[in-house]
C-alpha cells in the first residue's frame, strides 16, 4: 500500500473512530464512575475494539463473498453509510446506528457489558468502521498487504485508548466549542471520503460512466 492510500486510510479511520468525538459520549455514559472504573472500561473497550477490527480485517472479505457481494458493491453501500454518519456529524446529531439509541444506552450499567455495547459496538466499531475496514482491505493484493491497514487501525485504536484512559483530564481540557468544531471538521472529511468511495464503486460497477 502506497503512502497516499495509507494517509487516506488513516484519515478515514480517525474520522469514523475519532477519540475526541467519542469522548463526550464516553464521559456521559460513565458519569458517576471512579477514575479507576473509567480506566478499566477504557482498557476493555480498546481490547474489544482491537479484536473486532482484527476479525473484520482478516475475515471481512470472505464474509461479503459468502453473501455474493463484491468489494465494489460494498464500497458503494459503505460509502452511503459513511455519508449518512458524516451528515449527522455536520448537523450536530447522533446517529443511532453508530452510537446506539438513547434507550439502548440507558439500559447498560454493567461495566463489562457497557465496554462492548454500546461503546465498542456500535459507537467505535459500527457499520461505518466495518465498511471502511472491508473496503481498504480490498486494496490488499495478499495477506501481507493487510499489515499496513492493521498498523493504521492499531494507531487509531492506541490514540482512542489513551484519550479514554485519561478521559477525566481531557474532559476538563476539551471545551464544548472545541468538541463542536472537531465534530464538524471530521464530518466534512468523512463526507468527502464517502463521496470518493461511492464514486469509485459506481465507476467500477458501471465502467461506461467513466
Amino acid at each position: 500500500m502506497d503512502e497516499a492510500l495509507m494517509a487516506k486510510a488513516f484519515g478515514s479511520f480517525f474520522a469514523i473512530m475519532n477519540p475526541f468525538v467519542n469522548l463526550p459520549i464516553f464521559l456521559s455514559l460513565t458519569a458517576g464512575f471512579t477514575v479507576t472504573q473509567q480506566r478499566s472500561l477504557a482498557t476493555k473497550i480498546a481490547l474489544f475494539s482491537a479484536i473486532m477490527c482484527a476479525v473484520i480485517l482478516i475475515a471481512g472479505q470472505q464474509i461479503i463473498n459468502f453473501f455474493g457481494v463484491s468489494v465494489d458493491e460494498f464500497r458503494v453501500a459503505g460509502g452511503i453509510v459513511l455519508g449518512h454518519i458524516a451528515w449527522t456529524m455536520l448537523n450536530g446529531a447522533n446517529n443511532a446506528s453508530h452510537h446506539g439509541t438513547e434507550e439502548e444506552k440507558s439500559q447498560m450499567t454493567d461495566l463489562s457489558g457497557l465496554a462492548f455495547y454500546p461503546i465498542t459496538f456500535p459507537m467505535i466499531v459500527g457499520p461505518g468502521t466495518i465498511a471502511t475496514i472491508i473496503i481498504y482491505a480490498g486494496h490488499a493484493q495478499s495477506e501481507s498487504g493487510l499489515i499496513p491497514i492493521g498498523i493504521v487501525i492499531a494507531t487509531v485504536l492506541l490514540m482512542l485508548f489513551l484519550v479514554l484512559f485519561f478521559a477525566s483530564f481531557f474532559g476538563k481540557v476539551l471545551t464544548a466549542t472545541m468538541r463542536v468544531i472537531m465534530t464538524r471538521l471530521m464530518g466534512m472529511i468523512l463526507l468527502a471520503i464517502a463521496v470518493e468511495m461511492v464514486f469509485a464503486g459506481v465507476t467500477a460497477l458501471l465502467p461506461g460512466l467513466a
